[in-house]
């Protein structure tokens, strides 16, 4: 039986879109970056990075004066939804599959009607979803049919052979978000020693669900059983705080999220992309 997914997370969608329209309009990024173009010259304000004055145009009026730089339009996502085990562990009443989905259908929702393209690919061990080449406004039902097919697969992902597809898929440099997971073990043993072939010719974006109730164990006193379970919390935190700095460190922009956060905070992470000319 197909499941077609919710999409619960595109009540975000017109507060991340009226986003996405300051940046595209009034507030351009100030600094020339890898994907960016030449906007427009406007009066300098308090705040302003000095490296943006035109100092030529400074010298023909008397103001000064910066460049502002527009994201360019047309860049190429590909989204990789990691369908493997870490997919089926339930945060709450769902299998964390269920919210990278949600995530990754705001996501492409946004970024289509920033002018951007959006492929989507699933994997564990073998493709299991593959949607390219949709016009923007093909895009959402056909993911959402994608989608609709998936389940987590009780298999460990094969990071080689995902990292393989989506350089097939995305041949020319592209924002790859992966949504999988922040464990240890997956990503040390399995991303960590192949991370260098994504990066080095595409942005790389990991996304990631985080689990409320670790949270909320973190903080649990009162008892014996209690304070055992913060110190177990505290230590998964700790495992999960400090595989997103390897990550980090190798250039990848982490965005660990719960469930209901995840979706929205993907978004942003992508508009700040935009903003800081990453994109």
């Amino acid at each position: 039986m197909r499941v077609l997914p919710p999409f619960t997370s595109r009540k975000h969608l017109p507060s991340k879109l009226a986003r996405l329209r300051e940046l595209d309009g009034r507030t351009s990024v100030l600094t020339r970056g890898e994907g960016t173009e030449f906007d427009s010259l406007r009066e300098y304000v308090p705040g302003d990075d000095t490296r943006s004055i035109d100092w030529r145009a400074t010298a023909r009026q008397s103001a000064v004066a910066v460049r502002t730089w527009r994201p360019e339009r047309d860049r190429h996502i590909l989204l990789v939804l990691d369908t493997g085990r870490t997919s089926a562990g339930r945060v709450g009443d769902a299998p964390r599959l269920d919210a990278s989905m949600d995530a990754a259908l705001l996501l492409a929702a946004l970024a289509s009607r920033a002018g951007d393209r959006v492929d989507l690919l699933a994997y564990d061990r073998k493709t299991r979803a593959l949607v390219q080449g949709r016009t923007a406004g093909d895009l959402l039902p056909s993911l959402v049919n994608a989608m609709a097919t998936l389940e987590p697969e009780l298999v460990e992902t094969d990071a080689r052979g995902l990292t393989a597809t989506a350089l097939r898929t995305s041949p020319r440099r592209s924002l790859i978000v992966l949504l999988s997971t922040l464990d240890a073990a997956p990503i040390e043993e399995g991303l960590l020693p192949v991370l260098s072939q994504l990066t080095q010719r595409h942005t790389v974006l990991l996304a990631s669900v985080a689990d409320p109730h670790i949270t909320d164990m973190a903080k649990g006193r009162g008892n014996v059983d209690a304070v055992y379970d913060a110190a177990a919390a505290a230590q998964a935190q700790s495992e999960r705080h400090r595989t997103a700095e390897q990550l980090r460190r190798h250039g990848v922009t982490v965005v660990d999220a719960t469930p209901d956060d995840l979706a929205p905070a993907l978004a942003d992470a992508y508009l700040a992309l935009k903003a800081a000319g990453r994109l």
